[in-house]
């Protein structure tokens, strides 16, 4: 079929933000004006073209990421823009985590009053984790206490970025009518707020000219609601000028000498200086009134990055272990990677890939690199939404969907056969909330497992569990709705009819002190003997190492083995993600043959799933096996694991282990008139405050407060504010719960009275 736009000519975006900024309205909007749909549609009325789940329409929410493909002009120019609408509750983060990890740019979406908002930072963090170059988006400028100025402030305070807004609202709240463009001084007027909305743009110097203002009550009251006259315009943009210099060797010369910056000149600068990370263009517009949408999609083709725009992505060949790269180029060898999988009713497994280099064909194989697995594509899809259009082929920089794929996960890659690559797969939050579900009768149990097993693999931050003492299937998750929603999707999909208990609270557990311990597992029964001896450190993690592990660096990580065992070298060590557990092999002399080193570690492993106060899972360790023996006969690899198992426990019992708790971080925006009975209630909850500001007349309270006492807040809320206050709640990090509460979970969770 031939490639359809060049790859230069081709933007991968995601929309991001926290709930409710307007990710999907203005999604919807980008369809219109680019063609793709020609009725738009609602997220209050349920129409919404991006949010096609029946669980999306009735709460008004998103939930899964859903994926599509437009096409916008710019200078004459056709450029293809792949777009991924990502969900902004924090219960399904994961969605905007794989979405990250394939797209090369993103659109930060901020409610003009809010600013920057809890799901924000998560988000915007996210984006810094994969250095991913974005434009951010003020939304709805046309609300009661909208202020521009108040975001631009939060973005920088709050999120530590340098953002340049290349316009500025011209009017606000009711008068909203439009944007003043700094970088090619002109106004841009929308004179309806209808769908399709005309607009007129006209030169910035009409805004001083008494008659033209006069014989426009629109554009006078505007003026007059945003205050602005020509000083303000003229400091506002000499400001922007100077930002943009600044951040451009070339251009801070010519900027200092007092010449001109062209208006070819500083869009270059900005467009490189946004894919340095340097700078980020702000824009203002409401999406809801069908404002700002087609300049915010020109800042989409100029700033931000093409694939290859972006350095090659770096993978690690599985026949040599060494780094390799691939350009995205249609002539390298095939790679890439799946970010997401799901059930589609009419044509069975969808897996989303995103290609990084080389050409795909429909009816081809490929090779999962990862599971050493064949498989065959029997069918490539270009997916709009829940909507899918069946294609030939896929080249360098595309997004679409296989059908065929039966053994590849999230996180997978797929390759060339002949050149197989493993690119860095994806990072997933643990769960941090569980419920009990049992199946209502002897139907449903078979069909809970089923749907259980292909939730779990659509995904990752799903899992399902069996608590040894009771028998009990647990389902853990991100949070309530989290677990809510996929219940539902259980009873409509999957037709299952389960009883849910009660959620509970996923602990963990960790270490406060050095121990060592030695296990041995010496076994004769006449014939063929078993022998495993090993002897261990086990090392509290440094506390200031917990939260950043994730994102540590081979380097990094390395340092840590050496501080753990005290200087020098660190030997050899694996690094766990999971549960942040350092493995180090200081054996020498032979003590231990290498190859009952890893049966040693695995048996660690399995024990650090099952903690020793209260079988909740350990992080937070490391281990150093520094001695052993062996037997020449008797010895194998399963006598070494269990070693290896019964050593940490060992010296678990004598390293003052601890339960620990997951901490959230809530944001409770409540009138002055209930501050005082939400502080008393948040203080009841073991909260602690971060700090009070006040937001378009409300009154904003920043604590972080231990999950456990959040479940049922939103209704205690409602009744303590008469339904005035709201709420929003993300994870933070894990803290030492206090040892009278740690009690209490140990002995419930041991069946003790």
């Amino acid at each position: 079929m031939g490639r359809g736009f060049k790859l230069e000519d081709t933007r991968n975006i995601g929309i991001m933000a926290h709930i409710d900024a307007g990710k999907t309205t203005s999604t919807e909007r980008i369809l219109f004006y680019t063609g793709v749909t020609y009725k738009i549609g609602s997220v209050d009325e349920g129409t919404a073209t991006m949010d096609w789940m029946e669980q999306e329409r009735e709460r008004g929410i998103t939930i899964t990421s859903a994926a599509t493909t437009a096409s916008w002009d710019r200078f004459g120019k056709k450029y293809r823009v792949n777009i991924i609408d990502t969900p902004g509750h924090v219960d399904f983060t994961v969605e905007v985590e794989r979405s990250l990890r394939v797209l090369d740019g993103a659109v930060c979406v901020f409610d003009s009053v809010a600013g920057v908002q809890p799901q924000s930072e998560t988000v915007w963090r996210q984006a810094d984790k994969y250095r991913v170059p974005r434009i951010c988006f003020v939304n709805k400028m046309d609300r009661m206490g909208a202020d521009f100025d108040h975001v631009i402030r939060t973005i920088r305070a709050r999120l530590g970025a340098h953002p340049v807004p290349l316009q500025f609202p011209l009017g606000r709240e009711d008068n909203f009518i439009g944007v003043i463009d700094f970088i090619e001084q002109k106004v841009v007027v929308w004179l309806e707020e209808t769908l399709g909305a005309k607009f007129e743009i006209f030169e910035v110097e009409k805004l001083w000219d008494k008659a033209f203002v006069d014989s426009r009550p629109d554009v006078a009251a505007a003026l007059k609601g945003a205050a602005i006259d020509k000083k303000f315009y003229d400091d506002h943009r000499n400001k922007v000028i100077e930002y943009i210099a600044e951040h451009d060797d070339e251009l801070i010369d010519k900027y200092l000498n007092g010449e001109t910056l062209t208006i070819d000149e500083m869009r270059k600068s900005i467009r490189k200086s946004t894919l340095l990370l340097k700078i980020v263009p702000v824009l203002a517009g409401s999406a809801f009134k069908n404002k700002g949408i087609q300049p915010l999609l020109d800042a989409v083709v100029d700033y931000l990055p093409s694939p290859i725009d972006v350095p090659p992505v770096e993978g690690t060949n599985p026949e040599t272990d060494e780094a390799e790269l691939r350009r995205a180029s249609d002539d390298q060898p095939f790679s890439a990677l799946a970010f997401k999988i799901m059930s589609d009713p009419f044509v069975g497994h969808l897996t989303y890939i995103r290609v990084y280099s080389g050409v795909l064909k429909s009816g081809s194989y490929v090779l999962n690199s990862g599971k050493g697995t064949r498989e065959r594509i029997s069918r490539l899809l270009q997916m709009h939404a829940n909507k899918r259009e069946e294609i030939e082929d896929v080249y360098a920089g595309d997004i679409c969907a296989c059908v065929g794929l039966k053994s590849v996960n999230t996180g997978d890659t797929l390759c060339d056969e002949q050149k197989p690559i493993i690119l860095e797969s994806i990072d997933f939050p643990a769960p941090v909330i569980s419920v009990a579900i049992e199946p209502k009768t002897k139907a449903d149990q078979d069909k809970l497992g089923v749907a259980m097993q292909r939730l779990a693999q659509e995904d990752p931050t799903f899992r399902v569990s069996t608590e040894p003492d009771t028998g009990q299937t647990l389902i853990s998750g991100m949070g309530e709705l989290h677990l809510e929603i996929i219940v539902d999707r259980m009873l409509r999909e999957y037709n299952v009819q389960a009883n849910v208990g009660r959620p509970q609270v996923a602990y963990r557990e960790t270490i406060r002190k050095k121990a060592v311990a030695e296990g041995k597992y010496i076994k004769q029964t006449g014939g063929k003997g078993q022998y495993g001896h090993c002897k261990i450190e086990l090392h509290p993690i440094p506390s200031s190492s917990h939260e950043s592990m994730k994102e540590m660096s081979t380097d990094d990580l390395d340092a840590l083995a050496k501080e753990v065992v005290g200087g020098g070298s660190a030997g050899k060590w694996k690094f766990d993600k999971e549960h942040r557990f350092l493995f180090i092999d200081k054996i020498v002399g032979g003590s231990i043959p290498r190859e009952f080193i890893a049966p040693i570690e695995a048996g660690i492993r399995e024990a650090l799933d099952n903690g020793i106060l209260a079988g909740f899972p350990t992080v937070d360790v490391a281990v150093v096996l520094i001695d052993g023996s062996y037997h020449d006969v008797d010895s194998n690899e399963m006598a070494f694991k269990i070693a290896g198992s019964m050593a940490y426990k060992e010296a678990c019992a004598r390293a003052k282990a601890v339960l620990l708790e997951p901490i959230m971080k809530v944001e409770v925006v409540v009138p002055e008139e209930y501050m005082a009975a939400v502080f008393g209630d948040l203080n009841a909850r073991r909260s602690a405050i971060q700090g009070t500001e006040n937001r378009a007349g409300s009154n904003v309270i920043r604590v972080e407060v231990p999950l456990a006492q959040m479940f049922g807040y939103a209704t205690d809320l409602r009744s303590r504010t008469q339904g005035r206050a709201t709420f929003t709640m993300h994870f933070s990090h894990y803290a030492e719960l206090p040892s009278a509460l740690a009690e209490e979970v140990i002995k419930k969770h041991r069946g003790e009275k």
